[in-house]
């Protein structure tokens, strides 16, 4: 029994990715038979608000409940527009434009983005005298690199199509493909944006269930009206097909219900770095299940630079432990430390007793 709960978090992690590519198939499905993004972000946060809130609610009923003034409020209110509004609906837009895989590939982006975000207003120092330094830099390089390999170089193709020489993707009919990788990335930068946002919001609001509830009901009044003025057709509120009816309640309930819990379980017993470290498999599963259940074609240079995106990620990853442990070491040899840096909180600490409770490098909600 000792040696189950051992791996416990692992399966969680597991079964985690196969929820979020569960969300991402499910989603490009949806969306391929005339699904509004917008609409279907609106629906999905709505689902999300009457999962959450309620279990929020009766889970802090006879407890001390955190006040919700107007700071907290500013605070989760720009959390909730681009950490939820702007990401999922630049994310959706991105998936339907260009594909499953590709959508899913571009995740793997956030942490390399967040480390440049942070770089740049001063909450992460970069020493170009240390190797980690160094390493965080290239690591980052490759991520990047990788990602504009996946929108201009797709190559040949190696499945669902025939053998094509290479090319870049500029010419007729790949507008939109360039325009949905735009997207991705764009969706991925606001995700970042909402991982800096989390310090202050988290030491304002530290109810976890709550603030997640909060987050979810700003994002669906958001989400809706960007949706009224967005969208010209009345007809698009309506959902024709089961799958888009149970593709709103699959991603809602356990894309963005079940995974806050999954995710801050295995948060607490592993911390977000080992959270992190499973990201990839969500690529592998939604780029084979994709191929054989939606018959998406996968290039060449698709899987090129998804595996440079793969291979930076793990190489700031790798470089965030180090400095993690060197951290924790300085921290043990003195109580009397300064405040850590806000950017290692927001990617590597992993003990729950921070301000947020939780780690930051994974969402307390969906990723895609």
């Amino acid at each position: 029994m000792g040696v189950l709960d051992a791996y416990k978090p692992a399966m969680a992690m597991v079964g985690l990715q196969f929820i979020y590519a569960g969300v991402s198939l499910s989603a490009r499905a949806a969306l391929l038979q005339g699904m509004s993004p917008r609409v279907f972000v609106v629906y999905r946060q709505a689902v999300a608000t009457l999962f959450i809130a309620p279990i929020a609610y009766f889970s802090r009923r006879n407890t001390n409940r955190c006040y919700l003034g107007w700071r907290s409020f500013g605070l989760i209110f720009f959390a909730s527009l681009f950490g939820i509004t702007a990401n999922q609906n630049l994310y959706f837009e991105g998936l339907y434009l260009a594909s499953s895989s590709t959508a899913s590939a571009m995740i793997n982006l956030i942490p390399a983005v967040t480390f440049v975000m942070a770089s740049i207003v001063g909450l992460e120092k970069v020493d170009f005298r240390s190797l980690r330094g160094i390493v965080k830099i290239i690591g980052t390089f490759m991520c990047v690199g990788g990602a504009i390999i996946m929108a201009l170089l797709r190559g040949p193709k190696l499945l669902n199509g025939e053998l094509q020489s290479t090319k870049l993707a500029l010419g007729s009919g790949a507008e939109n493909w360039l325009l949905g990788c735009l997207f991705l990335f764009g969706s991925s930068s606001c995700w970042s944006i909402w991982l800096i946002l989390q310090v202050p919001v988290c030491a304002s609001y530290p109810d976890h269930l709550s603030l997640s509830a909060w987050m979810c009901l700003m994002a669906t009044l958001q989400s809706a009206t960007i949706e009224l003025f967005t969208e010209i057709d009345r007809d698009a509120w309506i959902l024709h097909t089961y799958i888009e009816l149970g593709c709103c309640f699959y991603s809602g309930v356990l894309g963005s219900g079940l995974t806050i819990f999954a995710q801050a379980w295995c948060i607490s017993k592993r911390g977000p770095l080992f959270s992190a470290m499973f990201n990839p498999l969500c690529t592998v599963i939604v780029t084979i299940f994709a191929a054989i259940f939606l018959h998406e074609e996968i290039y060449t240079g698709s899987l090129v630079g998804a595996f440079g995106v793969i291979i930076g990620l793990y190489v700031v990853l790798w470089s965030k432990a180090r400095d993690l442990e060197e951290f924790n070491g300085n921290r043990n040899l003195s109580s009397q430390n300064d405040q850590p840096n806000i950017a290692q909180v927001l990617i590597d600490e992993p003990s729950v007793k921070t301000a947020c409770n939780n780690g930051l490098e994974d969402p307390l909600l969906c990723k895609g």
